[in-house]
């Protein structure tokens, strides 16, 4: 068995971002209800220890919203929390970190590409190096996360490369490496159910689509929907593929016959219009067996 809770699936700056005047962020600031938090997810094998996918910076609010995350009754500190998952470098996927300062015991796996730039920002030292034990990830080979007692988890992930690129903030002073943006295959050792993380990457190549077959469920970059959006909407002058993302039209396309059980979309842009459930957009992808995971979803596989 696979839990998997969906902790928020939009892109950096989340729904409403800060200073955005789009349509999204509008509807937003008017009705809660649409707003989305910044990408994150909870997996466990067993419902009781859990493995965040990414660290958003929305992630103190995301675990005060989700009962399975919060401290056991009686215990006056504690977490479920065993571990977190690093698919990339970007601020929002590591800037929540900071908030797991505060002195529970997890793992945190990484590329080691992705370890070395935490290493690079002091600021991260305030996740000491007795509490949080950093384990490197390496791309294709197999893993099983253990439990804090060090138990199995019932867990076993395959990191694996996907095209992208460096962190935003690091685009001045570093060259791509493969460690930059990476998949993750994660499969319950019991019923050999499989999930895939994959919520950056440029494109579906044969590799990339190879490692998607025959999943239960498939959580994939849903940043844009066309690849000039942002310029079509006059909000910024980077194409998706500039940024790193494929579209998801191109996604809809690519796996239009793969093998694969659910297929939804997670790290969505505020631009996005099929955020919003009447767009001809929502319902093409929709109609193509595609689903936008609300907050809050429970998955069980």
């Amino acid at each position: 068995m696979i839990k998997i809770v969906i902790l928020g699936a939009a892109a950096g700056g989340g729904v409403p971002q800060w200073n955005c005047g789009c349509a999204n962020c509008r509807a937003a600031r008017s009705d809660a209800a649409k707003g989305a938090d910044q990408a994150s997810a909870a997996v466990s094998a067993d419902g009781e220890h859990w493995f965040l996918i990414n660290a958003s910076p929305d992630i103190r609010q995301q675990i005060a919203a989700t009962p399975a995350l919060h401290p056991k009754a009686g215990q006056m500190r504690h977490s479920p929390i065993a571990g977190v998952l690093l698919t990339n470098g970007e601020i929002d996927a590591i800037a929540g970190l900071l908030t797991l300062r505060e002195g529970s015991p997890f793992a945190l796996h990484a590329h080691p590409r992705v370890h070395s730039i935490l290493s690079a920002n002091t600021i991260f030292n305030a996740l000491k190096p007795g509490v949080v034990t950093r384990l490197p990830m390496a791309l294709g080979i197999t893993f099983s996360p253990a439990l804090p007692d060090g138990s199995s988890t019932g867990l076993d992930i395959t990191p694996f490369a996907a095209p992208g690129k460096v962190a935003l903030f690091l685009e001045d002073h570093d060259g791509p490496d493969p460690g930059d943006t990476l998949g993750l295959r994660i499969t319950d050792r019991a019923s050999g159910r499989s999930v895939v993380f994959l919520p950056a990457c440029a494109r579906l190549d044969d590799n990339i689509l190879a490692k998607l077959e025959e999943v239960e469920a498939l959580f994939i970059d849903g940043t844009l929907w066309r690849d000039d959006e942002l310029i079509a909407q006059g909000l910024g002058q980077k194409t998706g593929q500039r940024m790193g993302h494929i579209t998801m039209q191109d996604a809809i396309a690519a796996l239009g016959t793969a093998k694969i059980g659910r297929k939804f979309f997670f790290h969505i842009n505020n631009s996005n219009p099929a955020w919003q459930p009447a767009s001809p957009e929502r319902q093409a992808l929709e109609a193509a067996g595609w689903t936008i995971p609300a907050q809050g979803m429970e998955i069980t596989l």
